[in-house]
């Protein structure tokens, strides 16, 4: 990664956006699954799971696994939405 003005302040932002009450991409990819089926369910999962959302919210490759997790199940389900 070059790190030129577009990469560094994406860094600055990062950092200015952390809180006391965080999560790590292990914690997050072992609750990934929970937010999906309650996203799925039409639940607020954002509400139950607020650091979990604030994680996918910063992290790209989490929120890639979501997305994909989401898809997934989407694909398989018998249900058209």
């Amino acid at each position: 990664m070059e790190l030129n003005a577009e990469v560094l302040k994406k860094m600055t932002r990062a950092i200015a956006s952390t809180r006391d009450e965080e999560i790590g991409c292990d914690d997050c990819f072992e609750f990934v699954d929970i937010f999906v089926e309650a996203k799925l369910q039409g639940k607020n999962p954002e509400e139950a799971m607020p650091l979990v959302e604030a994680h996918l919210n910063r992290c790209a490759n989490c929120q890639d696994e979501f997305e994909a997790l989401l898809d997934a199940i989407k694909a398989t389900s018998d249900d058209p939405d």
